[in-house]
Parts: structure tokens; C-alpha cells; sequence
């Protein structure tokens, strides 16, 4: 084989795997479009910066609130280190204590499982972003690289319920994401 008919083969199987991965390099706003920031505010733990959250939605209702039935984006810029471990754990500890589901190993198992894949090791910098899709489930993305999607509605109320349920375990930050007072 020639090295020009080598080259383009090369250049061909790019090619095809680009198209194929297009969705691995979208932005999460292209999942929520005409997003606006309706808030944000640090978590903050014993003292110390874990992370400054953003939260981003397409449509509110008449009153202003929340649109439930629109995508929205929780976007985590962390302020340390912390491991994917680390991640999966603390989200399943505040998913048993808000989710009536909880009781069911095969389903926190399969939903512990999901967020191994969705997460990464995270240094100070690091952005994780998680899009809640209505009818669809939700999509995480590392810096602006779709990592993963999972098809399962109820995770991702489950998991954004972290933040936004009333009975969250920082509900001044939950009133900061959704802006209550700021308008």
C-alpha cells in the first residue's frame, strides 16, 4: 500500500469516527437552549470551598419559578480535589436520604453504576455539569465533553433533588441556584 492511499485511509476512519462522536464534543447548551442563569452560590463545607454551582434554565413559569417540564443545568466548578469515589459516594448518601426508592439495592446499585461512568477524579478547576432532560433522564459533561447519559427519569430527579428538593441539606444554596430574592 502506498503511503498516500495510507494516508487517506487514515484521514477516512478520522473522519467517520468525528461524525460518529460528534455528540462526545456538543456543549450542554446545546442541550438547553437560550439558557439564563437563574442563579448561583459555593457549597461550602466545615469552612472550606468544595465547589461554586450554577444553575441554568431555558423557561420559567408565569410566576418565575422553575419550569419542570424544561431542561435546566447544574454546573459544579470544584474548588479541590476530590475523588470520583468520593462523588458517587456522597450522592448516593443524599439520594437514600430524599428518595422514596431507596429501599431497592438492584436500583441504587445500577443507579451507583451510572454515576461511576458520569463522573471523573476532579482537581480545582474542574467542571462537572449535569443536565436534567424531562422524559429522557440526564446528561453529564466533563468541562464542555459530553461524558454520560443516562436513560432513566427517575435518577435524574433523584439526583438533581440533591440540590433543588426543599428538604436539601443546604437550602440557602438551593435559594441562591434558584434565585429566590434575586429578581
Amino acid at each position: 500500500m502506498s503511503r498516500q492511499t495510507s494516508r487517506l485511509i487514515r484521514q477516512a476512519i478520522c473522519f467517520v469516527l468525528m461524525l460518529q462522536s460528534a455528540e462526545l464534543f456538543a456543549d450542554w447548551r446545546e442541550a438547553v437552549p437560550n439558557a439564563r442563569r437563574l442563579g448561583y452560590g459555593e457549597m461550602r463545607v466545615f469552612g472550606f470551598a468544595v465547589y461554586n454551582a450554577q444553575f441554568w434554565s431555558s423557561r420559567l413559569t408565569a410566576d418565575g419559578t422553575l419550569d419542570a417540564d424544561a431542561p435546566f443545568a447544574l454546573e459544579l466548578t470544584y474548588s479541590r480535589a476530590i475523588s470520583r469515589d468520593d462523588l458517587v459516594e456522597a450522592s448516593i448518601k443524599e439520594i437514600r436520604r430524599l428518595s422514596p426508592n431507596t429501599q431497592n439495592s438492584e436500583l441504587m446499585a445500577r443507579w451507583e453504576a451510572e454515576m461511576f461512568q458520569a463522573f471523573v477524579d476532579v482537581r480545582a478547576g474542574d467542571q462537572i455539569t449535569g443536565v436534567y432532560m424531562p422524559g429522557e433522564g440526564a446528561r453529564f459533561y466533563v468541562g464542555k465533553r459530553l461524558q454520560h447519559v443516562v436513560r432513566d427519569v427517575e435518577f435524574a430527579k433523584a439526583f438533581f433533588a440533591i440540590w433543588l428538593d426543599p428538604r436539601t441539606r443546604n437550602p440557602e444554596l438551593r435559594a441562591r441556584l434558584l434565585g429566590v430574592g434575586e429578581r
